[in-house]
């Protein structure tokens, strides 16, 4: 192991090494991957990249139509399943980037097919529905009575 200066006592090898083997800047260094938690927060597919890294854990990634580890590496061009509280996504990967910057900077990070986008739509029309019927408060005494009255067929 080499010897590096301005390791102390207080700082072991391994925490120097960490340090040295850091890239600077958001973008992917060298090979043009990073890892995918890190590239789902980044895209502000998930808050933390530890709810990123538990989706890719439980299953709902896909890459490539593969179930992916949270240290896959994400590369230009890939494909991916992404099923988030939100929806599920069907996206191309169009950048890679370790930095979480704004909305708009991680929208061009991907594509969303338009499949995807069609379902979605139609998923959140359906959701709304949905709601709009559901009552919106419990019922009150005399509205159970009546409703109670309706149910046993009496015409009182």
């Amino acid at each position: 192991m080499a010897v590096f200066k301005g390791a102390t006592s207080a700082t072991g090898p391994r925490e120097v090494m960490a340090r040295v083997g850091r890239r600077s800047g958001g973008e992917a260094g060298g090979d043009g991957a990073v890892r995918l938690d890190t590239w789902l927060w980044a895209a502000r597919f998930f808050k933390t990249r530890s709810q990123a890294h538990a989706a890719v854990v439980n299953g709902r990634v896909f890459v490539d139509s593969v179930r992916a580890k949270p240290s896959k590496a994400v590369s230009v061009g890939q494909r991916m399943e992404v099923s988030t509280p939100r929806g599920r996504y069907v996206i191309d990967v169009a950048a890679v980037s370790t930095k979480r910057g704004s909305g708009a900077s991680a929208a061009e990070m991907y594509r969303e097919t338009e499949g995807s986008k069609v379902e979605r739509e139609r998923n959140r029309e359906l959701r709304r529905a949905a709601e709009a019927a559901a009552p919106r408060k419990r019922p009150n005494t005399q509205e159970r009575r009546l409703l109670r009255r309706v149910k046993q067929g009496d015409e009182d």
